[in-house]
């Protein structure tokens, strides 16, 4: 089967690198990036749709059907925020659109970028593993063909990414 991938947070480090394997993978059929900012890459397989509020994707909800698949990779750093702000920006983002494509596409695989250090219980001291730890609870319990939470501890940049940060 075809893999029919949307992709967010594809203007950063991880999305940006996710999308460069999809479209040069040969398995990978279409490849639909929602995100605020173009992600600024033309492909025969690449699909893009700009979008400013992820809390109401109602006015894209169309665009979404006919993937089979979504990597998650918007998100940012909880240095300096309150955990509403974080809350609002790591759970309730991701679980709109998770909400909003299980909606369509029941069997869609939905992968998740969390972080080394994700609270599954909710209740730790750290505020953000808590959060992380809510968002992939809630999206491993959602009926999705299947629900991947990736915790990376560290991620080395691609060579010749423009995404990339350096130590």
């Amino acid at each position: 089967m075809a893999l029919r991938p949307i992709i967010t947070g594809a203007t950063g480090m991880v999305g940006e690198g996710v999308l460069h394997i999809c479209l040069q993978d040969p398995r990978v059929e279409s490849v639909l990036v929602v995100g605020r900012k173009s992600c600024g890459l033309q492909h025969p397989k690449l699909k893009e749709v700009l979008h400013q509020d992820f809390l109401d994707l109602s006015p894209i909800e169309k665009e979404l059907k006919g993937y089979n698949a979504c990597f998650f990779c918007l998100g940012v750093s909880s240095v300096g925020m309150k955990e509403e702000q974080y809350r609002r920006l790591t759970y309730d983002l991701t679980m709109q659109m998770a909400n909003t494509l299980v909606r369509h596409s029941p069997e869609m695989t939905f992968c998740y970028v969390s972080g080394s250090g994700t609270d599954g219980s909710e209740k730790g001291r750290s505020m953000w593993a808590r959060v992380k730890g809510k968002t992939e609870n809630d999206l491993l319990a959602m009926p999705f063909k299947a629900a991947y939470m990736f915790r990376p501890g560290y991620i080395q940049p691609m060579k010749g990414m423009k995404n990339t940060y350096r130590i």
